[in-house]
């Protein structure tokens, strides 16, 4: 057995974040691993370590959590299954959400509160810096350049290595690269929702990583005789890994982090590093949205 052939998302390529942090492209969120509804405790605590512990097996080096996610229950868990951490693995982080029960998000971005959750980010953890911290969403109720000061004030204090932002627009990433270095851009993007097709392109032009959250809405296209399904029978694959591998073949900057609290899926959506589309099944899928 080949290194590739034990640790697959090596077979991604690796992507420099914010010019100087390593991870290789197909990563991993967990934001599958709390209770229903991304809050409380999962209900199976040994198979989300199980989970957590299998993604660094795998070659994944690129976490992305959030304090938001339980909430603080998905930082405990990868500190459980992880700390320490090996040196090439890279906890991507959020702020910038208060949860009042399941399924409920509120935007909050005053300063006091986003340099509260980095703290306490830091603390449940286990880490002296975050090396992606990413605001969650862009609070307009707050001027951009107090949520954005605060952030760059903590990277000044050496707890913040990058900073990224997260569901925003071209213009919302003008304004924010004139106040601070933006390392990354977490966008809804996947092969039949493309809508910040415009944000991956300014992204890919300036060197910006670009985690697409929600990366497996095979949707219509997974469905028997459709384009997807059709290029997954020839490779032998899943439709998820031929959604994954899309993904990867659309962009350099592309950090894919598919989500499950599931071994086997896991493995499933890893494998799909494996995969090399060529010039017209990219061009058929590109095409079949």
């Amino acid at each position: 057995m080949t290194l590739i052939d034990s640790r697959p998302a090596l077979a991604s390529g690796q992507f420099l974040i914010g010019g100087d942090l390593p991870v290789n492209r197909l990563g991993y969120g967990v934001m599958q691993l709390p209770g229903p509804g991304v809050w409380g405790p999962p209900r199976d605590h040994d198979g989300a370590i199980r989970v957590l512990q299998r993604t660094v097996e795998l070659g994944i080096t690129l976490i992305d959590t959030a304090d938001a996610y339980g909430p603080f229950i998905a930082d405990h868990l990868i500190r459980e299954a992880l700390h320490p951490y090996p040196d090439d693995v890279v906890i991507a982080t959020k702020v910038g959400f208060t949860r009042q029960g399941p399924g409920q998000w509120h935007v909050v971005g005053r300063p006091e509160y986003l340099r509260q959750q980095v703290e306490l980010n830091l603390r449940h953890l286990g880490l002296e810096r975050i090396d992606l911290l990413q605001l969650h969403r862009i609070d307009h109720l707050v001027p951009l350049e107090d949520q954005l000061g605060e952030l760059r004030e903590m990277q000044r204090e050496g707890k913040i290595r990058h900073i990224g932002l997260s569901e925003v627009s071209v213009a919302d990433l003008e304004a924010a690269r004139r106040l601070v270095d933006i390392a990354s851009v977490q966008n809804r993007y996947n092969l039949v929702d493309r809508d910040s097709e415009d944000v991956l392109e300014y992204a890919e032009k300036h060197g910006i990583a670009f985690i697409p959250w929600f990366p497996l809405a095979t949707g219509k296209l997974a469905r028997t005789g459709g384009t997807l399904g059709a290029t997954a029978a020839r490779h032998g694959s899943s439709a998820s890994q031929l959604a994954l591998a899309w993904l990867l073949r659309r962009s350099p900057v592309m950090l894919p982090i598919p989500g499950t609290s599931s071994v086997e899926h896991l493995e499933d959506n890893t494998a799909a590093a494996l995969i090399r589309l060529g010039d017209e099944e990219f061009a058929q899928l590109s095409a079949a949205r």
